[in-house]
C-alpha cells in the first residue's frame, strides 16, 4: 500500500511507521485467524480444584511473604460508562409518557434490565441525587403524572444537565451506598485491594484511563484519600497510564484500502483491551492482581472475594518457586532425572504438551522461563465471557488458553463439540508473576501471539468499516504465558454490565 505525503504525517503523528500500517492491512487481507482447540479444560484436566485445606495453606503461605513482596493491582478502566446506560438511553428516546404507558412499553422491549431498573429504582445508590437532580430541572417535578417522572429522572441520570453518568468513566460511576456516603467502583477497588494487595502498610493500585480522565480520577481520590486511608489504615499509592495512540489499529473499507474521513484522513480506532499488554509492561511489582473495573462487591460481601485472591496469590508463589528451581537446574548441567522432572511439570501443572516426545534441556528452558499467571475459572452459568481451553498452536505445542467466541470456528463441527463440552468461564480473575528468576522483568511484548487479532465490523458516519482489534489482554496477548486455571466460586464475579445490574444482591448495602 503506497501513502501520500499526509498519511506518511499521519501515521509518525500516531507513533507507527507504514511497514506496521501495511502489517495491519495484510492482517484484513488475510482474514480471522481461528483458533485450534483441542479439549474444553474441565476439572481434572485443565482445570485444578483446590480443596478447602489447600487453600488454608495458601492463604497462609502468601501473607507469610507478602510483606517481602512488591505487590500491584493493575486496573483497566479505561471504558467508558455508555454500553452501561445504552438501554436507559434507548428508553430516553423512544418513550414518549403521553402517548403510552410506561408498562406497555416495558412490555413491548422485553428488556428483563429495564424492567428490574424501573421496579427498584429506588435502590440505586444514586437515586436520591437523581430526584434532587430532577426536581430542579423541572419545577413542576411534582405534578407530572408517575410515567412523566421516571422520563425526567432517566434524563437527569444520564445527561450533564443532572448527574451526567453516562458521560463519566466507569470507574467514576457510584455503585453502592453506605448510609450516606455514596461509593463509585474506584472506590471499592481500593477497599478491596487493601484486603490483599498491601505489603508494609501500602497499597499500590495502577489504573489505565481514558485520555483526559486522569485528573477525573485524580480530584475523586483526592476527595476520598482520607475517608479510605482512615477506614483501611494503609497508605496508599496510585498510579495511572494511557492506552498509548501508537497501539490504535487502522480501519479498512471492504476493499481492504484505509477508511477515510469526510475530510480523507485516515481513520485509526484504539486496539481494544489488547493494548494494554504495553501498559502492563511498564510495570514492575513481584505480583500483580488483574480485574475489571466493574467486578466489585460491597463491604459486606469481601469475604469469598478476599479468600480466594489470596489462594490465587498464594498457589501462584508455588509455581512460580518451583519453576525457577526448573530454570536453576536446566541452565547447570542437567541430569535425565531434571529433564524429566522439568517435562512433568510442564505437562502435569502447567498443560503444556509437546507432540515432540523427549525434548532438551533448552527447549525445556524455552518453555518454563516464560511470564506465569494463574486465572480464576467459574462455573458456567450463562455470563458472558471467554472460556477456558486446551489449544494447539501451529507448532503443534498445545497449551492452556482464554479463548473468545469469536475466535472459534463455528462452521466445523468438530470445534462447536468441544466448545458445547466447556463447564467454566474467565472472570478476568488473574494474578501474574512477570520477573525472571534473576530478578529482571520479561519484556510481556514477546508473549503475544499476533495472530490472535481479531476483526470486527464497525461503522464510522454512517458508513460500515473493518476494525482490528489486537490480541486481548487475557486472550492472544498472554498466549505465550505459561498458564495454570483454578476454580473459583461464581460469588468471586459479580460486574455490572449494565445499570439494572447495580440491584443485585451482591450489591446491595444493609442500608
Amino acid at each position: 500500500m503506497k501513502f501520500n505525503e499526509s498519511d506518511i504525517l499521519q501515521i509518525q503523528e500516531k507513533g507507527l511507521n507504514t511497514e506496521e500500517v501495511n502489517r495491519q492491512i495484510e492482517i484484513f487481507k488475510r482474514g480471522n485467524i481461528k483458533v485450534d482447540i483441542q479439549e474444553a479444560a474441565t476439572i481434572g484436566n485443565g482445570i485444578s480444584e483446590i480443596s478447602d485445606e489447600q487453600r488454608t495453606e495458601y492463604i497462609k503461605d502468601f501473607e507469610h511473604k507478602k510483606d517481602e513482596l512488591d505487590l500491584l493491582k493493575f486496573v483497566p478502566a479505561s471504558g467508558a460508562a455508555t454500553r452501561m446506560f445504552k438501554a436507559l438511553h434507548n428508553f430516553v428516546d423512544e418513550f414518549d409518557p403521553k402517548e403510552k404507558d410506561l408498562r406497555d412499553y416495558l412490555d413491548e422491549k422485553g428488556d428483563s434490565s429495564l424492567q428490574l431498573f424501573f421496579n427498584h429504582i429506588e435502590k440505586l445508590p444514586f437515586y436520591n441525587e437523581a430526584i434532587t437532580a430532577a426536581k430542579k430541572d423541572n419545577s413542576s417535578f411534582d405534578e407530572l403524572s408517575n410515567d412523566e417522572q421516571k422520563k425526567v429522572i432517566a434524563e437527569n441520570v444520564l445527561y450533564e444537565k443532572g448527574l451526567g453518568l453516562s458521560d463519566l468513566p466507569k470507574g467514576l460511576v457510584p455503585f453502592h451506598k453506605y448510609d450516606n456516603i455514596v461509593v463509585t467502583a474506584f472506590e471499592e477497588h481500593l477497599y478491596e485491594a487493601a484486603k490483599y494487595a498491601d505489603s508494609k502498610g501500602v497499597v499500590k493500585s495502577h489504573f489505565t484511563v481514558g485520555q483526559g480522565d486522569k485528573e477525573k480520577f485524580e480530584a475523586e481520590f483526592d476527595k476520598i484519600k482520607t475517608r479510605v486511608e482512615e477506614k483501611t489504615g494503609l497508605k496508599f499509592e496510585i498510579s495511572y497510564s494511557y492506552q498509548d495512540p501508537k497501539t490504535d489499529t487502522i480501519a479498512v473499507d471492504d476493499e481492504n484500502a484505509p477508511f477515510r474521513t469526510e475530510e480523507g484522513k485516515m481513520f485509526f480506532r484504539p486496539g481494544g483491551h489488547g493494548a494494554l499488554i504495553d501498559n502492563l509492561n511498564q510495570q514492575n511489582a513481584d505480583l500483580i492482581f488483574v480485574k475489571n473495573i466493574d467486578n466489585v462487591v460491597t463491604w459486606s460481601n469481601l469475604g469469598d472475594v478476599v479468600d480466594y485472591k489470596k489462594m490465587l496469590a498464594g498457589k501462584l508463589l508455588e509455581l512460580k518457586d518451583k519453576t525457577f528451581g526448573l530454570i536453576n537446574k536446566l541452565q547447570g548441567n542437567p541430569s535425565e532425572e531434571d529433564l524429566k522432572e522439568a517435562s512433568e511439570f510442564l505437562r502435569k501443572q502447567l498443560f503444556v504438551k509437546s507432540l515432540k516426545g523427549s525434548e532438551s534441556a533448552s527447549e525445556l528452558l524455552g518453555k518454563l522461563d516464560r511470564p506465569l499467571r494463574i486465572c480464576g475459572m467459574v462455573k458456567n452459568e450463562g455470563e458472558p465471557g471467554g472460556g477456558p481451553f486446551l489449544v494447539k498452536d501451529e507448532e503443534g505445542e498445545i497449551s492452556l488458553q482464554i479463548i473468545e467466541g469469536a475466535q472459534i470456528d463455528d462452521n466445523n463441527p468438530e470445534q462447536v463439540k468441544i466448545v458445547k463440552e466447556s463447564t467454566h468461564f474467565n472472570p478476568v480473575d488473574i494474578v501474574c508473576s512477570v520477573k525472571q528468576a534473576d530478578g529482571s522483568t520479561y519484556d510481556l511484548e514477546k508473549y503475544v501471539d499476533p495472530n490472535m487479532s481479531f476483526i470486527a465490523n464497525k461503522t464510522k458516519d454512517g458508513k460500515p468499516l473493518k476494525a482490528l482489534e489486537r490480541p486481548g489482554l487475557w486472550n492472544g496477548a498472554m498466549a505465550k504465558w505459561n498458564t495454570v486455571f483454578v476454580e473459583v466460586p461464581v460469588t468471586t464475579f459479580n460486574p455490572v454490565k449494565t445499570v439494572a445490574d447495580l440491584l443485585k444482591e451482591s450489591h446491595q448495602t444493609d442500608e
